[in-house]
């Protein structure tokens, strides 16, 4: 089923047509800038793509839409140098861009994989036999090789159009308090401010390629973006680093979850699967049936907020991009006369049982603090289990719960701290209370058993806040820590942003609440931080509390939390005491 994500992906690559930069030369072009550590100036501002300097050679990767017409999509921040407009008007003043607002001397190439397949040349002259020193290559064996039938032809520019729908709902996501970028923060010469990110987030670029070039291919269909839901698995396929060796590189699929949608008819898609540099432009892929159909574009593989890196990509729907590509066509004064894929534009009528997070998504509520806010689970219809540290420092809380999944605006009540651990405790844990009761609300299966291995989810505000709901983020359960043979400590790999603190783990399979979510991982002495590994409290450890407090309505039942050993102190300290004493060198 994946092969119809690899067969419609490319690379694109724009460039000034001087000599050396395309025909038999192109190549060693290439393979010259990747020598001299242009790779490393692969930021966000050029799409991902390779940067020759002066010349100006830039890539990302694209969809073939239709291949029979040798129709080519692909994001539009790749244009911009070759632009013979004002940047500050073009990219906010126009309806769309057509081929004579750039440079005559505009050179298109696109890199595509012959005949719909991938082989290996084991006896190649470039396999993996040789250490690529650029990309710091060991070689396990000589039996492999690199992908062969890459080829390339010259394309020409039809026209790029903006997706309103997809600007307007990303500048109401992203604040510029928030601090966001789309590139490392320690790449301070390629920074990509949130100003300068949404001024060609929203811009698409429609190619043609002669006919005789067009590998062969299934359908390629698309899905309205409407019909996902949170948690649903998607597949993007791109080409990291563009250009860039593509033998290697290109259309390479990564697999993730919808860990939120945003906007009328979801224009913007966040999903964790995990993509790199230059795949702006690829494919996003959502199962429908028994087929895979293009739900969407990649537009940033990237982004940092507030100096911490989100892990999560930016997708823009293909639904919204094609009703904005028709309402356009009309203004070419060519009138080109292009064939659109067709958007499925009815929603399946038959009545499917939602995903396991689906009914725990509303159980998932915000803990607003002052001027902060986190996340925290709705154990029933007046109790709330969150984090210590979210709520100890303040004497204002609110929650937003989402009685009902379908409505997206939440409902605010506020709430008192019944107790809390206290801090010589290694439980960071908080139950608060409701002034009003939320019966719609489904209550949450507590989970009894911990698998290493296993699918799992975290639901929680991280990242967002209350702007589009609660996100999902997609792993696996890494480690469970025990002592005594009981869990005390939950580590997955899903990505878990500030704002998580108090959110729901839960089991992908079956629904069930496995732990409530409390840090992620940061290395103090570089500053950094890791969103993919964090811990979770296992519910095993409040559930008898819990428990017992419904029956009794007694504090007391809490008071366990506040006893942990010191085997247990220090495993949530990420320490571990020495077994044996270690000889003096005095």
């Amino acid at each position: 089923m994946l092969d119809i994500a690899e067969q419609s992906g490319c690379v694109i690559t724009v460039s000034r047509e001087l000599p050396g930069l395309c025909g038999p030369n192109a190549e060693k072009v290439l393979e010259r800038v990747a020598g001299s550590n242009h790779p490393g100036q692969a930021g966000s501002n050029t799409c991902g793509a390779l940067a020759l300097g002066e010349n100006g050679l830039w890539s990302c990767s694209g969809v073939f839409l239709d291949h029979r017409r040798g129709i080519v999509m692909c994001h539009g921040a790749i244009f911009s140098p070759f632009l013979s407009l004002p940047l500050d008007t073009a990219w906010s003043d126009r309806q769309l861009l057509q081929a004579e607002d750039f440079s005559p001397d505009l050179l298109i190439q696109v890199q595509y994989v012959a005949n719909g397949k991938v082989s290996r040349n084991s006896g190649s002259s470039k396999g993996m036999g040789a250490a690529n020193p650029q990309l710091g290559l060991i070689p396990l064996s000589n039996q492999g090789g690199v992908f062969s039938g890459i080829q390339q032809c010259q394309a020409r520019l039809l026209l790029l159009v903006p997706c309103l729908e997809f600007h307007n709902t990303l500048s109401m996501l992203f604040h510029k308090a928030d601090n966001w970028h789309f590139s490392s923060p320690e790449e301070e010469q390629e920074s990509v401010t949130l100003q300068k990110a949404l001024a060609h987030f929203h811009w698409f670029a429609v190619l043609q390629v002669p006919a005789s070039c067009i590998p062969r291919m299934g359908t390629l269909s698309c899905m309205q973006a409407s019909e996902l839901q949170k948690g649903k698995t998607l597949y993007s396929c791109g080409s990291p680093f563009g250009s860039f060796y593509p033998d290697i590189f290109i259309n390479s699929v990564s697999k993730g979850v919808v860990s939120n949608l945003a906007g009328k008819g979801n224009p913007v898609i966040l999903t964790d699967a995990r993509c790199l540099p230059g795949t702006e432009g690829g494919g996003v892929f959502a199962v429908q049936g028994d087929c895979l159909r293009l739900v969407g574009l990649i537009v940033a593989p990237l982004c940092w907020k507030a100096g911490e890196w989100v892990g999560l990509t930016i997708v823009c729907s293909v639904g919204h991009i094609l009703e904005s590509l028709e309402q356009v066509l009309v203004l070419c004064r060519n009138n080109l006369c292009l064939s659109l894929p067709q958007v499925t534009q009815q929603v399946v009528s038959t009545v499917v049982n939602p995903d396991p997070e689906q009914c725990l998504i509303a159980a998932v509520v915000l803990v607003e603090c002052d001027r902060s806010w986190a996340s925290g689970v709705l154990l029933n219809p007046r109790l709330v289990v969150t984090c210590r540290h979210v709520v100890a420092q303040t004497s204002s809380i609110h929650v937003y719960v989402h009685s009902n999944m379908r409505c997206l605006k939440a409902e605010k009540c506020r709430g008192r701290v019944v107790f809390m651990t206290q801090l010589v405790s290694p439980y960071d844990i908080a139950v608060l209370e409701l002034e009003e009761s939320f019966y719609g609300v489904p209550e949450p299966v507590l989970g009894s058993q911990f698998c290493t291995g296993e699918d799992v989810s975290i639901l929680s505000f991280g990242a967002f806040g209350k702007s589009c709901g609660p996100s999902v983020t997609s792993g696996i359960l890494s480690a469970v820590v025990t002592v005594d043979n009981t869990p005390v400590m939950l580590q997955t790999t899903c990505a878990v942003h500030g704002g998580s603190s108090g959110g729901a783990l839960i089991s992908t399979h079956t629904g069930e609440l496995l732990g409530i979510v409390a840090s992620n991982t940061r290395d103090s002495s570089i500053g950094a931080t890791y969103p993919h590994l964090n811990f979770s409290v296992p519910i095993n450890v409040l559930e008898p509390a819990l428990r017992q407090y419904l029956q009794s309505q007694d504090l007391q039942a809490f008071q366990h939390l506040n006893q942990a050993n010191s085997a247990v102190a220090a495993a949530w300290r990420l320490q571990k005491k020495p077994t044996q004493v270690l000889p003096s060198r005095l």
